[in-house]
C-alpha cells in the first residue's frame, strides 16, 4: 500500500494569484499524505485560479502509474477549501473505481464494450430552423494527449477522470479509438476512419 508519497514531484502553479509558501505546504502535504493503495502516483501538479472572491478554483492532476491519470477541479469561495474539497473527489473516485476492479479484476471483458457503426449525417439533412439558432464557438480549448493503451487501460482511464471520453492508440489493432461512457453504464468503442484520406 502507497501509504506516504515520498518525495514525490509536486508543481504548483496560479492563475490570478501568488503562489504563497503557505499555501504551496498546504497543498504538498495534502497531496503527500493520499492513501492510495492503486495506483502509485509518480508526478503531481496543482493549478490555482482565483477569479474574485468567490471563484476560487483548485484543480489537481496526478500523473500515475499504468497510464493513469487522474483529473479533478473544485471551486469554492476559500482557495483551501478547494484544494480540501479537490482531494476528497480524488479519493472518492479511487474508492468508487477499487469497488469496481474488485468486481472485476479486468473490468468489462464480457463483451459489453458495444462497437458503433459510424454515421455521415449531411448537412441538407439538418433542419434550416436548427442551422439558424446554432452558432458554433469555442467553449474550452485545451491540448490532449493521446496515449497507447489496451481497451480495458482505457476503461480505467474513463473512471478515474472527468472527461466524458478518452482518445487513444488502441495497441489491439494499432488504431485511433474514442472510448466513451453510453448512458445505460455500458461503454462505446469507436474506431473513426479518414475517408476523405482514402479517396
Amino acid at each position: 500500500m502507497q501509504v506516504h508519497n515520498v518525495n514525490l514531484p509536486i508543481i504548483v502553479t496560479g492563475r490570478h494569484v501568488e503562489i504563497t509558501q503557505a499555501i504551496r505546504e498546504y497543498a504538498h502535504k495534502k497531496i503527500e499524505g493520499l492513501h492510495l493503495d492503486y495506483p502509485r502516483i509518480i508526478e503531481a501538479k496543482v493549478i490555482l485560479d482565483v477569479q474574485g472572491h468567490h471563484r476560487q478554483m483548485a484543480e489537481i492532476i496526478l500523473f500515475c502509474a499504468n497510464h493513469i491519470v487522474i483529473e479533478v477541479k473544485s471551486t469554492t469561495e476559500d482557495i483551501y477549501a478547494s484544494i480540501d474539497e479537490s482531494i476528497s473527489k480524488i479519493a472518492r473516485r479511487m474508492r468508487k473505481f477499487k469497488t469496481r476492479l474488485l468486481k472485476s479484476h479486468r473490468p468489462r471483458k464480457d463483451g459489453s464494450i458495444r462497437h458503433i457503426q459510424e454515421h455521415v449525417i449531411h448537412e441538407e439533412s439538418v433542419h434550416q430552423g436548427e442551422q439558424e439558432h446554432v452558432t458554433p464557438a469555442y467553449v474550452h480549448e485545451e491540448s490532449y494527449k493521446i496515449r497507447p493503451l489496451f481497451p480495458d487501460e482505457a476503461i480505467v482511464d474513463l473512471e478515474i477522470s472527468q472527461r466524458p471520453f478518452v482518445v487513444f492508440h488502441d495497441q489491439q489493432n494499432h488504431k485511433l479509438a474514442i472510448l466513451f461512457r453510453r448512458q445505460d453504464g455500458d461503454y462505446g468503442l469507436i474506431h473513426p476512419e479518414d475517408t476523405a484520406a482514402q479517396k
